[in-house]
């Protein structure tokens, strides 16, 4: 019969870098760079004027808002949704791994925003 170790594998015992440890920063290049945070700026802003159109009230005038709670509503939860949008607008990524995916997620999400704002309008 053969031992069976108890308890964990050796390699679960490491505890690995010490919490105050910096990770050496990874390099993007400054194209990557400039592009994803322009993607994202271009995707934001798209994002946020369907959002202000769709949120619009249906009836003539912005000043007839109060007749209908519909309308109130919707022009409230669009306005909210606007604000928080402007607030991560400014909570720019600064890792290199998630400038990446703004990259990447730019390049489809930018195109289809943009169909989407043109039909909307």
């Amino acid at each position: 019969m053969s031992s069976i170790p108890i308890g964990p594998p050796a390699e679960w015992s490491r505890r690995g870098p010490p919490l105050n440890a910096k990770m050496p920063a990874a390099k993007l290049p400054t194209g990557l760079r400039i592009a994803s945070i322009v993607l994202r700026a271009v995707f934001i802003g798209a994002l946020m004027a369907i959002i202000l159109r769709v949120s619009m009230p249906q009836t003539a005038s912005i000043w007839s808002l109060y007749e209908t709670p519909g309308d109130l509503i919707r022009m409230g939860l669009g306005v909210a949704v606007c604000v928080w949008i402007v607030s991560q607008f400014f909570m720019a990524p600064y890792d290199a791994q998630s400038q990446r995916t703004w990259f990447y997620l730019g390049l489809v999400a930018v195109p289809f925003a943009l169909i989407c704002l043109i039909a909307v309008w």
